[in-house]
């Protein structure tokens, strides 16, 4: 009852009442200077309500990790008393947090790992990072990922790592870091977003092959799709803008009922979801994609899902995520903004041209540890990039083991579906971990 009584109420204030309050402070700093909004990702954390507001499972801690790649990287860990265990990491997507594994990361610490799930570069508690709009994106390139999970993993006392453990966003850090380091990444299972692989350079051209016709790119994706009735446009691409960040933190709908729509609308719990294979990237395929990621294109983000706002008695009885655990992410995303978070869509998707040259050193490499993929079989986002489920599992990854889509799950498969996700992951684990 104590903590239950924690949980409702902080410091005097209800949870949405504290809710509110944080977003204030949140928009307050962003009205000051830029020095004042860099301040954000320096915060005090001694200064605020534990992490989670009282609904991390037992046996789970948070705490903070200094001098890991220029930052201080904020982890919540689970088996952790005792030493000597193998790791697995675990790295979340967008806009969740480190948070968003709560439900698994004891059933992996029970089979006897040692489970690490950080707040990336640019979320959280994690600081150390610039937050302005206008800053250098380069800290935000796939190989400097890869670099925060090795220096993370390394700063925690292992060589290696058992498993990593990519969802959504997380999905392409977790590849690429098996891709390029399976020395220490040992295994790997990718969560809802599907790895293609690395680029491709041009081979036997200085002979007469043909050189490879190019991609269709973002922007050129956005120029057709702004051509259909009505006008779209890809997510993505706003991801991308300046107003992003603005739109989503102050949405007039207000901050806690933004994420509730939003985590329902890529839900199981939605029946609008009902992703199929597309033919291919153009945008009459797309356009068939919701619009959550293929957007009406005078709307932001925050008008977009507003529509999808789910009704009290489903909020009221919603197990997988209750408004305690909302509040959760309103909380942490109102001080902290969306920016930091978003700058990945610049830079480490679509046509980026640094971002490819990049990952051209790689060209011809493959994922060869054991892999699995899971994802929920509501979620939209195993086929917005059409034909990378194919790539993945003919090309890009040589040992995939598994591939699972799970009914009663969406987007959100880990948290939907703890119990479906855990046995997966404990099993692969089993079957084809090494020591």
């Amino acid at each position: 009852m104590a903590e239950q009584a924690r949980v409702e109420t902080i410091t005097g204030f209800s949870r949405r009442a504290f809710v509110a309050t944080a977003a204030g402070f949140g928009r307050l700093a962003i009205m000051q200077s830029t020095p004042a909004s860099g301040a954000i990702v320096n915060t005090d954390f001694s200064k605020l309500p534990p992490y989670g507001n009282g609904t991390i499972p037992a046996g789970i801690r948070s705490r903070q990790i200094a001098n890991v790649n220029g930052m201080t990287v904020h982890i919540l860990e689970a088996g952790y008393e005792t030493a000597g265990r193998p790791a697995v990491l675990l790295l979340h997507g967008f806009p969740e947090l480190a948070y968003s594994w709560r439900k698994v990361m004891t059933s992996l610490a029970a089979a006897g790992y040692h489970v690490i799930a950080p707040d990336q570069r640019g979320y959280g508690r994690t600081t150390g990072w610039d937050d302005s709009y206008d800053t250098d994106p380069d800290p935000f390139r796939i190989l400097n990922m890869t670099r925060d999970a090795i220096g993370l993993v390394y700063a925690l006392g292992h060589r290696s790592v058992a498993m990593v453990v990519g969802h959504d966003a997380g999905a392409p850090v977790a590849s690429w870091s098996a891709l390029i380091r399976p020395d220490i990444f040992r295994s790997i299972t990718i969560m809802s977003s599907p790895f293609e692989g690395a680029p491709s350079l041009p081979f036997d051209t200085a002979n007469g092959a043909s050189l490879p016709r190019p991609a269709v790119t973002d922007d050129e994706l956005d120029a057709e799709l702004a051509k259909l009735n009505p006008p779209r446009k890809y997510y993505q691409n706003y991801q991308r803008t300046r107003g992003a960040n603005e739109d989503m933190l102050h949405p007039p709908q207000g901050l806690h009922a933004f994420f509730r729509a939003y985590y329902y609308c890529k839900s199981a719990d939605y029946k609008g979801n009902h992703p199929h294979a597309l033919k291919a990237r153009t945008a009459d395929e797309m356009a068939q994609i919701p619009t959550y990621y293929v957007m009406e294109k005078g709307k932001g983000m925050a008008a977009t899902v507003a529509p999808f706002m789910p009704p009290a008695d489903y909020i009221a009885n919603c197990k997988w995520l209750t408004e305690a655990e909302v509040d959760v992410y309103a909380t942490e995303w109102g001080r902290t903004g969306f920016t930091g978070a978003l700058q990945g869509y610049r830079v480490r998707r679509g046509s980026d041209p640094k971002s490819i040259a990049e990952m051209l050193t790689f060209s011809g490499r493959t994922i060869d540890v054991p892999s699995q993929y899971i994802a929920g079989n509501s979620d939209w986002n195993v086929y917005q990039t059409p034909g990378a489920v194919d790539k993945m599992r003919i090309s890009a990854c040589t040992q995939m083991v598994g591939f699972h889509l799970l009914d009663g799950a969406g987007h959100w498969v880990q948290q939907e579906q703890p119990e479906q996700v855990s046995a997966l992951l404990v099993q692969f684990l089993r079957d084809y971990a090494k020591p």
